[in-house]
């Protein structure tokens, strides 16, 4: 037997307000001291600790992430299906002329417009649906 029924919360009332995380709990500790700390790692650092270096410049240089660039054009018409430009993609890929980034890039590009699609397919039939429904009771 199922511990829980079926589309029904374990919590329905969840959470209190006002009711911290542990992590917000132990970050308040901290806060009173932030500054003194922050000086203490910038101190150990000058003085050649690595990790303290290596903290430090994490907070300074954000962590380098590669640009998502397609470099490659596609030559395809403007009602081209999804599947043809994905295909071309990694064709390209294969062929060396683009990176995996920006195939990654531009496969969650392709879902997110595939979804878009479905939706206003979706939108246009339900319409459709409710004007014949709506006609058949006029009639």
């Amino acid at each position: 037997m199922a511990k829980f029924q079926k589309g029904q919360s374990g919590n329905p009332a969840g959470r209190r307000p006002g009711t911290q995380t542990r992590a917000t709990r132990l970050r308040s500790l901290f806060e009173p001291h932030a500054e003194e700390l922050v000086l203490k790692a910038v101190e150990m650092a000058k003085n050649g600790d690595g990790a303290a270096m290596r903290l430090c410049l994490e907070r300074l240089i954000p962590a380098f992430k590669p640009e998502a660039r397609l470099e490659f054009g596609l030559s395809l018409p403007e009602a081209a299906p999804l599947a043809s430009i994905g295909r071309a993609a990694v064709r390209a890929l294969a062929e060396g002329s683009t990176t995996p980034d920006g195939v990654q890039a531009l496969m969650a590009g392709l879902a997110g417009l595939a979804k878009l699609i479905e939706t206003d397919e979706l939108e246009r039939r339900v319409a459709t649906l409710e004007q014949q429904r709506q006609n058949a009771g006029q009639t």
